[in-house]
């Protein structure tokens, strides 16, 4: 989308912004939004053709997570965590449920959130032991509200997401639920009430 000149706030610093200003900010800004979920599919597709080692390339894993998902009657919301639960693999190496999670955030309960940004410690249970870690890591959550959400999510939706012969369903089928889930935040420092609460 190609902006007009006289669509953008005059002010060079935030100190001189007028309401005029921030009105055309607010209209910019609520049509990038709306863009929001196809530049996360545009990412996601980042994932494919590295395996990493594995039998399955990263995106392969992430549809597969999320079939595992939907075939196992998960809500969309959850089916669409399991999407995007390794998205962070690009760009966040050493940290990429903190990535994943903090796009979900906004859009996700607080027990999907809790569970994307864990997964990585809960996960270690399948393999940490074999790269000299200690794999009962995730113990120190033990008694967490999303602890058992988290650990099952790992047993049945993650760690068994590798498999070559698994008829895993394509990114189209998955793509009206990204657009529903990442199409209104249900939580924001950006929304009036959140705002609000946070005072």
């Amino acid at each position: 989308m190609t902006e007009h000149p006289t669509d953008r706030a005059e002010f060079h610093a935030m100190t001189q912004g007028t309401q005029e200003d921030w009105a055309k900010i607010f209209v910019a800004t609520q049509a990038f939004n709306k863009g929001l979920p196809e530049r996360v599919l545009g990412h996601l597709k980042l994932l494919e053709g590295d395996c990493g080692g594995f039998a399955v390339d990263r995106m392969t894993h992430s549809l597969q997570s999320a079939t595992l998902a939907h075939r196992d009657g998960m809500d969309e919301e959850y089916v669409v965590c399991a999407l995007l639960h390794d998205i962070g693999d690009t760009l966040g190496s050493h940290n990429h449920a903190d990535i994943g999670a903090a796009i979900l955030k906004p859009f996700v309960s607080e027990k999907n959130h809790w569970m994307v940004e864990h997964h990585g410690i809960f996960q270690g249970y399948y393999f940490f032991q074999f790269g000299g870690l200690d794999r009962n890591m995730r113990d120190k959550f033990r008694g967490h509200p999303a602890f058992e959400h988290t650990a099952a999510f790992c047993a049945r939706h993650d760690q068994n997401a590798f498999d070559p012969a698994y008829d895993t369903m394509p990114l189209e089928a998955f793509v009206p639920m990204v657009n529903r889930v990442l199409t209104q935040p249900v939580r924001s420092i950006y929304m009036r009430e959140a705002a609000n609460a946070a005072e």
